[in-house]
């Protein structure tokens, strides 16, 4: 009977083929989750919801048709931002840490339950899925938002585009 390797295995020979991947990826997660925490420490301030960013998802239907009139003041990242990429990238980093840390074979799995490394096995897939789509979507979101892969690749965005959708921080930035 033929049986077709996993979906992303041809990446497995960036790292040496199947069984160095399955060696490596435990050690190079956690490595990349101490520099994700350390990010998150920089950017946590400026992503905490606000009531103004409770009023500007209750408009989204507005803001996905560029209706900007009346919307409420968004400061360095708008509600989407912090709902949808930021939040959901903390949460998801620490199930993928904690679920990744439980089924670590030969290390840790063997001092849990077989039962929770069950549990752990699906949180961390299902987890690893909605990190990948929110990656997705805030790929998707930089394409579709002029001037938001200036932002991105640059670190800066034009005085225009701040005013006109980042008004409480182009405010706190310019003093106007």
């Amino acid at each position: 009977m033929f049986r077709r390797a996993p979906a992303f295995y041809v990446f497995s020979s960036l790292f040496g083929g199947g069984p160095w991947t399955r060696i490596l990826h435990p050690f190079i997660a956690v490595a990349m989750f101490v520099f994700f925490f350390v990010t998150m420490t920089q950017f946590w301030r400026f992503n905490r919801i606000t009531a103004a960013d409770r009023q500007w998802m209750q408009r989204l239907p507005d803001v996905v048709m560029n209706r900007d009139d009346g919307l409420p003041e968004v400061g360095k990242y708008n509600a989407g931002q912090k709902y949808y990429f930021f939040w959901v990238t903390v949460v998801c980093a620490w199930l993928l840490l904690v679920s990744g840390v439980i089924m670590w074979r030969p290390y840790f799995a063997e001092g849990f339950p077989i039962g929770l490394n069950r549990i752990a096995v699906v949180v961390h897939a299902l987890s690893a899925f909605v990190f990948i789509l929110g990656i997705i979507v805030h790929v998707y979101a930089a394409i579709w938002v002029k001037g938001s892969l200036r932002a991105m690749t640059r670190g800066s965005v034009s005085s225009g585009g701040a005013r006109q959708h980042h008004r409480g921080w182009y405010r706190e930035v310019t003093g106007k």
